[in-house]
Order: C-alpha cells, then sequence, then structure tokens
C-alpha cells in the first residue's frame, strides 16, 4: 500500500485479524535509502481500532506470565510498553540511546554491521529478580533487541519474553534471540 488515500478507519468494536492490521500498514518504497521497503505503523496507530488490537494482542499474550516490568526501547517501542504495561498493571521502563537518562546509568554496547551502538537504563530500573518483557515496533536484524535483554539481564531480570508488532523474518533476527521466548505480531518475507 503506497498511498494512504485507501487507509480506512475500522470500528473499535471488533479486533483486527493479520490482514487487516497490514493494511492499516503504509508500505514506503526507497526509504530511508534507495532499494529499502519501509512498513510505515503510523498509519496503523492512528486507527483506533488497529492501535487497540495490537495492544489487546500483546496484553493477551503476556496475561499469565506475571510480568512486573515492560521495558521498551527508544524511539517506537515507548509507543507500545507503556500500554501494555497499563492493561499488565505492570510498570515500564524506558531503555534509551546514551546520555538521554538524568539518573545513573548501565551501559550495553553492542556491535552493527558497521559500527557499534549503545543502550542505557536507569542502574535502579530493575530489581533482582523482576519479570520482564521487551516490546518494540520491530524485529529486523535483533541486534537493538538482544542488547536490550543483556541489559536486563545485567540488572538481575528475568527475561520473560520479547514481542514485536513487525517481524522481518528475511532478516533472520529471531536468531539471535533464541535463549528467549519471541513474539511477534505481524510477519512479513520481503
Amino acid at each position: 500500500m503506497s498511498s494512504n488515500s485507501t487507509l480506512q478507519p475500522t470500528s473499535l468494536s471488533n479486533s483486527l485479524n493479520d490482514d487487516q492490521l497490514k493494511r492499516l500498514i503504509r508500505e514506503v518504497r526507497d526509504f530511508p535509502k534507495p532499494g529499502i521497503l519501509f512498513y510505515d505503523i503510523t498509519t496503523l496507530l492512528k486507527d483506533k481500532s488497529g492501535f487497540a488490537t495490537l495492544v489487546d494482542r500483546f496484553a493477551a499474550h503476556y496475561r499469565d506470565q506475571q510480568v512486573d516490568l515492560v521495558l521498551g526501547m527508544e524511539a517506537r517501542g515507548f509507543i507500545f510498553a507503556p500500554a501494555l504495561a497499563y492493561s499488565l498493571k505492570a510498570g515500564f521502563v524506558p531503555v534509551r540511546k546514551p546520555g538521554k537518562l538524568p539518573a545513573e546509568c548501565v551501559k550495553y554496547d553492542y556491535a552493527l554491521e558497521y559500527g557499534t551502538n549503545s543502550l542505557e537504563m536507569h542502574k535502579d530500573a530493575i530489581v533482582r529478580g523482576q519479570r520482564v518483557i521487551i516490546v518494540d515496533d520491530l524485529l529486523a536484524t535483533g541486534g537493538t533487541a538482544e542488547a536490550t535483554a543483556k541489559l536486563a539481564t545485567m540488572l538481575g531480570a528475568e527475561i520473560a519474553g520479547l514481542g514485536f508488532v513487525v517481524e522481518l523474518d528475511f532478516l533472520k533476527g529471531r536468531e539471535k534471540l533464541k535463549d528467549y521466548e519471541v513474539m511477534s505480531l505481524l510477519h512479513y518475507s520481503k
């Protein structure tokens, strides 16, 4: 779907199936660079039934997991993690790029294809033994999710699972996360 004009708002009375959710995601060719097909979830987020369906599906999956905290990675993880935390009656913890959190932090550096990146979390964000889930919009290569899980583990968290709105199956990011329970709501093969 390359045009926003074909997106139709839906009724909140029914949750949506995978095909209906995918129709709410705008596909943008050659973004952020030529040859890339970008799945833009902002069109899904503005649909009240679409957004509610995402949060409800995450909540149904994790409801019996006795989750203490939901970790959301900067930036789009901040959209889903607080809503899910509220639904699960759990706390929310932001995982940020370096220098964005005001108190003492722990940092985890990880390798990218060309270079390195880092994530930080407040040192007191997790109490040893707390059960956490990690939520983000996209599972691509798995590097950021793996780094977040390792950062949480450094603080003593028990990782109850990782949840993603979209998984790009062809990038095989799930392979980096084989030690964890991974749940993705929508899958793309291209």
